[in-house]
């Protein structure tokens, strides 16, 4: 069918042909779409199917969640949906507000007209769907293949019934005068345009009314979308509401670490979690995981890879220290723990400014003028867990009482000190902020 090549590591082949050539020599194309949102979706059902089992509740799956949800409609219809998949652009909320969908075909509908061209149609969607306005559908033969949408044509499919239908095209037939208007082909688009106009007048429709019609699906297939692709768009977007209409922290948690790496979104996140009444806590290392996470239904819990110059290597060494050693107490108690090759003076002063320290002994000042002193106690330690020696640091002489070093005598960080540094490596103002 088309000559071909083999990729660099010959793991694949690849076609010399391009999309168009390929399709004429009767090969069929695929597009695949990898979606970030998928990924956020599986986090927020891991993290809700780990408190349901703590509860003896049986396993929830997202496919099984009912699309009639009066809350889920209830959420988009208040244009709640920072975060929600397709639904949370500013354009995208007002036209929520306007057109209030009440079913899961009214988000299909939502999805495919918020785009160029079928976006003309939506004061006339809005006005039939509201009664405000009479549905105008041309002709009887178009009302049963656009009530559903109101008499307005909103999908390619739809293009193709009414092909279909009206002209008597066959279904390949109506494909490819679709196919014809979406890319523009002029001259296949004249060759079609005589064939619907005659396929309509022996189907007893009146010449005039035929290229009325005619013209009406060549302006929209411009711009088409179709309602097989909107649906798939529609069912994400639907889950992620219902995620944040009944699970918000596990959901909002989870969104807020698929982007973690882009301050500017994770602030919004942060901000929305504010008007979800869901507290974001300062990251802590007794507390906090890599990744940001419910603690309960009102509070999540920062998480540590969001904090600059600490490494996923240096973070899996605390949490695996503070698994087996329990809760740190000190600053000492934690050099003593983990391990200092992978958690260093760099690392231990952006946790320090990031306050993942402040349940610890003594002030982030204090810590930060301590973390020579605490290191060497670390180091020191360690070392003679390896030697089976006893230290001067970890027993006193007489072999009774544990000894580690005093804090630092240093004056506390002001606001003006500290959440400069906070913001320094978290990205953002957390625990307050300047103004």
């Amino acid at each position: 069918f088309s000559p071909l090549y083999c990729d660099e590591d010959g793991a694949g082949l690849v076609t010399q042909y391009d999309k168009g050539d390929v399709e004429e020599a009767g090969l069929v194309k695929f597009d695949f779409l990898g979606l970030r949102t998928l990924t956020i979706v599986d986090w927020a059902m891991d993290m809700i199917n780990e408190r349901r089992q703590n509860k003896g509740l049986a396993e929830l799956v997202i496919e099984d969640i009912p699309l009639e949800d009066g809350a889920v409609y209830g959420l988009l219809q208040r244009a709640e949906t920072t975060g929600v998949f397709q639904l949370e652009s500013r354009g995208m909320k007002d036209l929520i507000k306007r057109l209030l969908p009440s079913t899961f075909e009214d988000i299909i509908a939502v999805v495919a007209l918020y785009r160029p061209g079928p976006m003309d149609n939506i004061p006339k969607f809005c006005n039939v769907k509201s009664g405000r306005e009479a549905p105008d559908y041309l002709h009887p033969c178009l009302e049963e293949i656009l009530t559903e949408t109101y008499g307005v044509i909103v999908y390619q499919e739809q293009v193709m019934q009414i092909a279909h239908e009206i002209a008597q095209f066959s279904l390949a037939e109506a494909d490819i005068m679709r196919r014809a208007m979406g890319k523009k082909i002029k001259k296949l688009m004249d060759e079609m345009k005589v064939k619907f106009i005659e396929g309509s007048v022996t189907n007893d429709i009146g010449r005039r009314t035929a290229e009325d019609i005619y013209a009406l699906i060549e302006k929209f297939a411009k711009y088409g979308f179709n309602k097989s692709h909107s649906t798939a768009y529609a069912y994400v977007a639907y889950q992620t509401a219902w995620l944040k209409t009944h699970y918000p922290a596990e959901f909002m948690a989870a969104n807020l670490t698929s982007e973690m790496s882009n301050i500017d979104r994770v602030v919004i996140l942060i901000n929305e979690c504010q008007k979800l009444k869901i507290t974001v806590d300062a990251p802590d290392v007794n507390v906090s995981a890599i990744h940001f996470r419910p603690v309960d239904k009102k509070t999540i819990s920062f998480g540590l890879n969001a904090i600059k110059n600490v490494g996923a290597k240096a973070l899996e060494h605390i949490l695996e220290a503070r698994e087996k050693e329990g809760p740190f107490k000190s600053i000492f108690d934690f050099t003593a723990a983990v391990d200092l090759r992978a958690v260093n003076r760099k690392v231990l002063e952006s946790l320090i400014m990031a306050g993942t320290m402040d349940g610890l002994e003594g002030t982030r000042a204090e810590k930060f003028a301590t973390i020579d002193i605490a290191l060497k106690y670390g180091q020191q330690i360690q070392e003679n867990k390896h030697r089976n020696q006893e230290d001067l640091f970890s027993q006193a002489s007489n072999g009774q009482t544990a000894m580690v070093p005093e804090l630092k005598s240093a004056d506390s960080w002001p606001d003006s000190v500290a959440l400069p540094k906070e913001k320094e490596v978290l990205g953002l103002y957390l625990t307050g902020h300047p103004l």
